[in-house]
């Protein structure tokens, strides 16, 4: 069954689409250019083929450990987990014997000392994910678990270190150089949210044996048409990404601020915190943007949903659905009679009809909508979607008029807390930082 994006609800009144779709050439002309010089790998992967190898390669490595922890925060692990939430479910699941993958996003003393107390150092791999390769969130605990390997495995503790970093340059870039630790690039001009087609998500994708081929041959398949050099601007039109960018961006023009993310592949929810990210850090500046707003369905018809029909008219929703999802086991046929609709019926049809449900109920309460029915909630499927919407991401932010690919506003509170640790050469910081914590504070006791 084709992947498809129903625009049978997206319209509003007034919403001025024409003006956007109208610069379909100009923005065909800066992905000639952008693909052409280097500088969208997210896009053009050029890096595909050679990561291929290296991951064959790696399997004989990856096979000797029963737990991967992965240290990494934000673009750095949302993807892993996403990918291991929807292709490797059974992890969570009664019994599970098999591979396991943990990941430490966070500084989070509790998480860090139960896996420092429980995980066997003897069938663990750590691997460290940073492009700079400076991330303190993230290279603090490569310091404690590097600590950790070498007290318990001695001269052999580099064995079962992996890092993911720039290819030249940066710290942990040295730490493979001098240690001999097995290392994978982070290709050039890749951030972090565009990153999971990459080693970045793909080392542990190997590892839990998902079919990598199959998630990149399906970015590759929704990309092929934006980085041909000789892409024009009638063809990119009917490009879903342009469609769901002009979309997106009228949206925000008409005081629309907020986009729901509304996942109705159970398996697939973690995509919207990944969806999260992408969306907010690339398109959140200079006083612009939507705030994403990820949902689970039918987890949140139940929480936030009441918010999403009848609060604030500012919000629009991509809908995530597959029509075919595994049927489940049947409800049974001697139910009571006020239950007597499900019958006999599969469980997996109640999912369907609550996703129906609430689309409607969505549309009907005024909430723009685009429906995202993938034909299947496969690997493919999952490289589709993830290309379809880091494009879509990139040319709303060019039509809006900002860069969709840095994010300057997150600088300042990596600097700042670098300060407060006492990091040198930081040293307007930290007169700010004096500054604040000497003010008058507004204390009151709850």
């Amino acid at each position: 069954m084709a992947d498809i994006l129903d625009w049978t609800n997206s319209s509003l009144e007034n919403l001025n689409m024409e003006s956007f779709e109208a610069r379909a050439d100009e923005m065909a002309a800066r992905l000639r250019e952008e693909t052409g010089a280097g500088r969208l790998p997210f896009l053009t992967m050029p890096y595909a083929s050679a990561l291929k190898k290296q991951l064959e390669k790696l399997k004989p490595f990856l096979q000797r450990f029963d737990h991967m922890l992965l240290l990494g925060i934000g673009g750095s692990a949302l993807g892993a987990r996403a990918l291991q939430q929807a292709f490797f479910p059974q992890q969570d699941q009664p019994g599970h014997t098999g591979p396991s993958l943990w990941i430490a996003d966070n500084v989070d003393a509790y998480a860090l000392e139960a896996y420092l107390a429980k995980l066997p150092p003897e069938k663990t791999v750590v691997v460290t994910v940073s492009k700079s390769g400076g991330t303190i969130e993230t290279v603090g605990q490569y310091f404690i678990f590097k600590e950790w390997m070498q007290q318990h495995l001695g001269d052999a503790w580099h064995e079962h270190m992996l890092l993911v970093t720039d290819e030249k340059q940066g710290f942990l870039r040295g730490e493979a150089e001098t240690y001999g630790i097995t290392a994978l690039p982070v290709p050039d001009n890749l951030g972090g949210r565009y990153s999971v087609l990459s080693a970045v998500g793909m080392v542990p994708a190997l590892f839990l044996g998902m079919d990598i081929d199959s998630l990149m041959a399906g970015a590759q398949d929704v990309a092929a048409l934006l980085t041909d050099p000789n892409l024009t601007g009638e063809a990119l039109t009917e490009h879903g990404s342009f469609q769901l960018a002009a979309w997106g961006a009228a949206l925000m023009d008409k005081g629309f601020d907020e986009m729901i993310f509304f996942a109705y592949i159970p398996l697939w929810a973690s995509f919207g915190d990944w969806f999260a990210q992408l969306w907010a850090e690339s398109l959140g500046k200079d006083g612009k943007g939507s705030q994403p707003v990820p949902a689970i369905g039918v987890t949140d018809q139940h929480s936030v949903n009441q918010m999403f029909m009848d609060g604030v008219r500012n919000k629009a929703c991509l809908f995530l659905t597959c029509p075919n999802l595994p049927a489940g086991p049947k409800f049974p046929a001697d139910l009571p009679d006020q239950f007597s609709y499900v019958r006999g019926k599969d469980f997996g049809k109640l999912i369907q009809a609550e996703g129906l449900g609430t689309r409607m109920a969505l549309s009907a309460n005024g909430v723009p909508l685009v429906e995202l029915r993938m034909g299947a909630d496969s690997p493919r499927q999952a490289g589709k979607l993830i290309a379809l919407l880091g494009a879509a991401t990139i040319l709303t932010g060019w039509l809006m008029g900002i860069n969709p690919l840095d994010q300057p506003a997150v600088e300042l509170g990596k600097r700042l807390a670098k300060a407060r640790m006492n990091a040198d050469g930081l040293e307007g910081e930290k007169a700010d930082l004096n500054a604040f914590l000497t003010a008058d504070r507004d204390l009151r006791e709850f």
